[in-house]
């Protein structure tokens, strides 16, 4: 997008707009074989959908899958319940970044498209 001051700012596909230095290298593009999640299976019996590994985690074991468990196809309670992994961490749907992370302040603009608070 822009440079100045020995950086230089890229916009990255997630939206967020971030500084790398100036002599960094990096590779601008799109992977190739954009068209390969739109590959429809002949029938549902043919062999590259028996052999896919998508699975319902929620069927697996506790042990297995941090969403496994549970009494038959819900969830034991009854009703909806925090998913934690097997140290008591939530699974799912919280952030993850460390706020204090020594690369955020080279992010100029968030993913959501708030900008960053910088010191």
């Amino acid at each position: 997008m822009s440079r100045d001051e020995g950086y230089a700012q890229i916009h990255l596909p997630s939206g967020e707009i971030r500084k790398i230095h100036d002599n960094c290298y990096a590779t601008i593009g799109q992977v190739g074989n954009l068209q390969h999640e739109n590959v429809i299976l002949a029938r549902p019996d043919a062999r590259a959908s028996r052999y896919s590994s998508i699975n319902r985690r929620c069927v697996a074991q506790p042990v297995d899958h941090p969403n496994g468990g549970g009494a038959g196809k819900s969830k034991s309670g009854g009703g909806w319940q925090q998913l934690t992994s097997p140290w008591g961490l939530l699974a799912k749907g919280y952030r993850t970044r460390n706020k204090r992370k020594h690369s955020s302040r080279f992010i100029v603009v968030r993913r959501d498209g708030r900008p960053m608070k910088q010191k």
